[in-house]
């Protein structure tokens, strides 16, 4: 598989080849940059690269073999993927302590054992610490991989035993051009490339979730409709989005995330820099929404769907949240 079959992160595959093929491989790695770029990919492209019993080429996985596709389902028996229940929940020591228990035998498989921790940053402090006591005892046949969304989320002593990988987004060409060799038009590729801002993990799972896609442009849309309505409907709209029978927090947060994205849009438009946008469905509106305010006031719309986000994952009220935020919108 060229390039271990990514999109982009030549520089990443280049340099764990060489630890393979040069016998220097770390018993631990981090993989850090934003969900969506590819992470959890890498991790087990590199799991395949260790364990393949047929290389093409020394750390060269096959692609195709018994053992290459099992880890491409995360269902071998070398590899252990640990992770909260879902996104934005703990990661909680338990997990931690049954995979230690696992790590101590000899691989079964395979030449290494391999542990994928999937957004560490949502570890506990018990787990991290748990964690910690691994890497410091960390059997010779096992090969610990980490994602996270920065490297300065997690604990200090952690990172210090990694090799740290900081993963980037791609130019957004890259990934269009990318999504049309894999079948898509070239409108959906250039929407796709644009909205993921450059992720191509992200990308792909889109380019696979019309459901997704209907969800962002009904809250886009949404948006555009609250910033023309009165006080009254701003409420009402508060109430719906945050009533858990509609909706759960995850979807809140999802929603909150696509604000984020087109407030940020709006602050690049009022700052007159020449990055692409990421609704670039939505140019239009968001053109004329940054001619009426000023970059400050662009600015601080999006700190306050930031703070809004992080006072959510802090478990604050979700209907207090949203009323604020949405009171202090403009109108227009």
């Amino acid at each position: 598989m060229e390039n271990w079959g990514l999109t982009g992160h030549e520089w990443a595959v280049q340099m764990l080849k060489q630890h393979i093929t040069h016998d220097s491989i770390r018993h631990a790695y981090l993989f850090s940059g934003p969900p969506g770029l590819g992470r959890r990919t890498l991790g087990l492209r590199l799991a395949q690269a260790v364990n393949c019993p047929q290389p093409l080429a020394p750390a060269e996985p096959c692609g195709k073999c018994k053992t290459c596709q099992q880890i491409e389902r995360m269902q071998y028996a070398d590899l252990s993927v640990i992770q909260a229940e879902k996104e934005g929940a703990i990661l909680k020591v338990e997990q931690v302590r049954t995979l230690r228990q696992s790590l101590v035998l000899k691989p079964y498989q395979g030449k290494y054992r391999v542990a994928l921790f999937l957004r560490f940053q949502e570890a506990n402090a018990n787990a991290a610490n748990a964690l910690l006591k691994t890497l410091e005892e960390a059997p010779a046949q096992a090969v610990l991989i980490l994602t996270a969304d920065t490297p300065e989320q997690l604990l200090p002593t952690i990172v210090s035993r990694c090799e740290v990988l900081r993963l980037r987004p791609l130019p957004v060409g890259i990934v269009e051009a990318s999504l049309m060799e894999h079948g898509a038009d070239q409108a959906t590729a250039y929407l796709l490339a644009h909205i993921s801002s450059g992720r191509p993990g992200y990308a792909f799972r889109l380019m696979q979730d019309q459901e997704t896609l209907k969800f962002r442009t009904q809250r886009l849309d949404d948006l555009q409709s609250l910033l023309k309505s009165t006080r009254r409907a701003r409420f009402a709209y508060a109430e719906k989005l945050t009533d858990r029978k509609y909706e759960a927090k995850e979807r809140f947060r999802e929603t909150l995330l696509l604000w984020l994205s087109y407030w940020r849009d709006v602050m690049l438009c009022a700052s007159g820099g020449a990055a692409p946008l990421t609704n670039v469905d939505c140019s239009e509106e968001i053109q004329a929404l940054a001619g009426r305010l000023s970059l400050d006031e662009a600015r601080r719309q999006v700190e306050a769907v930031e703070e809004a986000i992080d006072k959510l994952e802090r478990n604050v009220n979700p209907r207090l949240l949203a009323e604020v935020l949405l009171l202090d919108w403009p109108h227009g």
